[in-house]
């Protein structure tokens, strides 16, 4: 038995940011003192580096579980399917329910829950539930699903991620101009032909590793709150992605019986286009390879990065047709993979 993804939706705000929006930012070292560059220069070291030129804010009034609900409604819609009929509900997030104007998350009830209210789904037995898994999360959630309908537990699964990283942003920290809003969902259930999932990878390292993404001061070291924010060691970050990354998608493969020939796109978590990139060159050369023309789909340039919402929302601009000069077609081969907080990795082959 295979797993499949029926249907997929996605939210992307309408607030659009330009980086041209940061100028007026006062960015600051680690230890509180002057960047010393003008903030022209800083911004456009910042696109050569991540390709970012604009990036998508949630509208003020609407938290992480309206965007995945409205994500959630595509999906169900797309799938053609009656949400009475979901078995669980997994939706990935990393900070919980964070209102604008404020930076205390709101974890209780969880915000899968939130989504079931939303849906107005009456079913006791649709199961609701919050995973943590950095930016992976969706690629996991479709992990356990396939679990659940595999071993005949679930017929049906809505597996979601959505984030507002811009509410749990330090504006004094050039990092801040990576981050965005969004959310990507996705009906999963059991296939009755060759489509579906084929092989995964999955894993965390949590030695050396497990602090390189974190909760952490501002580096504006005269404010006085308690107030935490998302904080990374990027070069780190930069370094262990591509030597586990790649790793773990050729395990993934190599485990599927299918070449790296058949693969057809690789759509991979919209973290930073230089890093994005650099890890697709590193897994070809591991089959001594170049990389092909178009093979990797992108929409971090003008959606930044999502976090968890960005792989299903990639997955739902392709299957719409709104990547330029970028199309899947039936039977197309796709590999999946994502590197996150933790520091976990995962991936999976899909035969679309």
């Amino acid at each position: 038995m295979k797993i499949k993804i029926t249907g997929i939706g996605s939210y992307i705000p309408e607030k659009k940011v330009s980086n041209t929006d940061f100028g007026d930012h006062v960015f600051l070292n680690e230890d509180g003192t002057p960047f010393g560059k003008p903030n022209d220069i800083i911004i456009n070291k910042f696109k050569g580096i991540t390709g970012i030129e604009h990036r998508r804010y949630a509208e003020d009034h609407y938290t992480s579980s309206d965007l995945a609900f409205f994500a959630s409604q595509k999906a169900i819609e797309n799938a053609g399917i009656d949400p009475e009929t979901i078995d669980y509900i997994i939706f990935a997030h990393n900070f919980g329910e964070v209102k604008f104007g404020t930076t205390q998350a709101d974890t209780v009830p969880s915000l899968a829950t939130r989504v079931k209210h939303k849906l107005q789904i009456k079913n006791p037995k649709c199961v609701a539930y919050d995973i943590l898994f950095g930016c992976p999360g969706w690629i996991e959630g479709v992990l356990q699903a396939n679990a659940y309908i595999k071993s005949g537990m679930a017929k049906r699964c809505l597996v979601i991620g959505s984030e507002t990283l811009s509410r749990v942003v330090d504006p004094h920290d050039r990092d801040s101009m990576i981050y965005s809003d969004g959310a990507g969902a996705s009906i999963i259930e059991a296939s009755d032909d060759e489509t579906g999932l084929i092989s995964y990878e999955s894993g965390t390292y949590a030695m050396d590793e497990a602090n390189y993404l974190f909760f952490g001061e501002s580096y504006n070291k005269e404010l006085e709150n308690d107030t935490r924010y998302i904080k990374m060691h990027g070069r780190k970050i930069y370094e262990f992605a591509l030597t586990n990354v790649p790793a773990a998608m050729k395990s993934c493969l190599d485990s599927s019986g299918i070449t790296i020939a058949d693969v057809k796109k690789i759509l991979i978590h919209q973290a930073n286009e230089k890093m994005d990139e650099a890890i697709i060159q590193r897994f070809y050369k591991l089959y001594d390879l170049p990389v092909p023309q178009d093979i990797m789909p992108m929409s971090i340039h003008d959606l930044g990065n999502s976090s968890v919402a960005t792989v299903p929302t990639l997955l739902d601009l392709l299957v719409r047709g709104e990547i330029k000069d970028q199309q899947i077609n039936k039977g197309d081969i796709l590999l999946f993979a994502s590197v996150g907080a933790g520091m976990n990795i995962n991936a999976f082959l899909y035969r679309y």
